[in-house]
């Protein structure tokens, strides 16, 4: 039996192959990988250059939330005096004209129920409609601040009246067209400064373009394998929350001696639930807030011929 397998063993092997036959067998194919073709703009030599731009730019939104609370018996009179809370704040705010500052009010009212003691000696709420002890309403007003140049005073504006909570304030970047076409334009050229460092470098010349992709989606193809891997699409911006508080005193010397330092004014009085802080008071509240720095990049991928 075996003499007779490997005559057939050799005689397939020594079988000639039939014209175009190798032509048509494809390499095997490899786990995770997929073989394509080249792409047309790749027929002759070509540089895929990706150009990336950084740039820093402070952040242009704010914004925080404040609460207020009150209590009644009545629902009703629990939300009128909630809405009396921030009604003076609201339209005191609301000069500043929604172009520069978004005041958005809400009230939010729950029951107070009567409580006891459960067998294991832990206070519980008796939550039943004729159990309820009062009403509490929360009167939120969140403030989106589209300049922030008003934000110490619009803050401070808030903290002078007292609220019950007070959140910390957050800021982000919203870019403008402008700023981003700015930055596509100079990823543009530097992906054509890469490109005319790589040429000569490398004894060449730079040709013409043949590909522009904003995306940066051509400088990934499969055929491109072992490039530098860049991330897809425009500019991402990396955003982080700082908040800069300034204190500090002043001194003077007078005939080489150091002077006392005056002593400090007398704080204005607080003001009353409901009523608009004075600019006494709003000067007292203010405090210093430096909006951070966040980073925009953009990239392009611009493939070039070489001569």
């Amino acid at each position: 039996m075996r003499p007779i397998l490997f005559g057939l063993l050799a005689a397939g092997l020594a079988a000639p192959l039939v014209p175009g036959q190798a032509l048509a067998q494809t390499p095997p194919a490899t786990i995770g990988q997929q073989y394509v073709p080249a792409p047309w703009w790749m027929r002759d030599p070509v540089i895929a250059s990706v150009g990336q731009v950084r740039t820093e730019i402070a952040a242009n939104r704010a914004g925080f939330t404040a609460g207020f609370t009150a209590l009644d018996r009545s629902a009703a009179e629990a939300s009128r005096k909630a809405a009396d809370l921030v009604r003076a704040l609201s339209q005191q705010l609301a000069t500043y004209g929604a172009d520069k500052v978004r005041v958005e009010t809400s009230l939010t009212t729950r029951p107070i129920y009567e409580q006891y003691r459960d067998e294991a000696g832990v206070m519980r709420d008796n939550v039943r409609a004729d159990k309820i002890v009062r009403y509490q309403t929360e009167a939120s007003v969140r403030l989106t601040i589209r300049d922030v140049a008003v934000l110490e005073r619009a803050y401070a504006t808030v903290v002078a009246t007292q609220p019950t909570t007070l959140s910390p304030v957050y800021f982000n970047l919203e870019p403008e067209n402008a700023w981003k076409t700015a930055l596509a334009a100079e990823a543009m050229k530097d992906a054509r400064r890469r490109a005319l460092a790589a040429a000569e470098n490398a004894g060449a010349t730079l040709g013409s373009v043949r590909v522009i992709d904003p995306t940066g989606r051509a400088c990934q193809t499969d055929v491109l394998a072992g490039w530098p891997s860049y991330s897809a699409g425009g500019g991402q911006m990396q955003t982080s929350v700082d908040e800069v508080v300034v204190t500090g005193s002043r001194m003077s010397r007078s005939e080489g001696l150091m002077a006392s330092p005056p002593p400090p004014a007398a704080p204005p009085p607080p003001v009353r639930p409901g009523e608009a802080p004075s600019e006494a008071q709003i000067e007292a509240a203010r405090l210093a807030l430096q909006p951070p720095l966040q980073t925009m990049t953009d990239s392009a991928c611009v493939v070039y011929g070489l001569n």
